[in-house]
């Protein structure tokens, strides 16, 4: 399983609020393994902008604290899994949790059943 999960930081942490983070932290992921870890200021923050953005930087899944139905029917649209209620921790704790399903989330919007996860589907 590679995945490619993008976060959005703010202060090191993850950001609270998606449009306003400061930057993204991509993690690369191979056998369920942390083997990459790259932080990548976004651009200017416009509607639709981060989510086209972060499906060029080959993203699989977006980690966040909270985002609106728009951007996530974008991500879905690009093929990117969203998890949202992330608690603010870093990149790679959120992922370490996430990878071991100790991560606790609000909502999951995949739109697609080729990973590994079996995740609960709300649409």
């Amino acid at each position: 399983m590679n995945k490619r999960i993008a976060i959005p930081m703010a202060a090191g942490k993850l950001s609270a609020h998606f449009g306003h983070c400061e930057a993204f932290a991509f993690v690369d992921v191979n056998d369920s393994k942390i083997v990459k870890v790259t932080s990548f200021d976004p651009p200017e923050h416009q509607p639709g902008t981060y989510p086209r953005w972060v499906a060029a930087q080959g993203a699989t899944d977006v980690l966040a604290g909270g985002m609106g139905p728009q951007a996530v029917g974008l991500f879905n649209q690009f093929g990117i899994n969203v998890f949202v209620g992330a608690p603010v921790k870093t990149a790679e704790e959120l992922v370490d949790d996430f990878l071991n399903d100790r991560l606790t989330l609000s909502t999951n919007y995949c739109d697609h059943d080729s990973d590994d996860h079996h995740h609960g589907h709300h649409h």
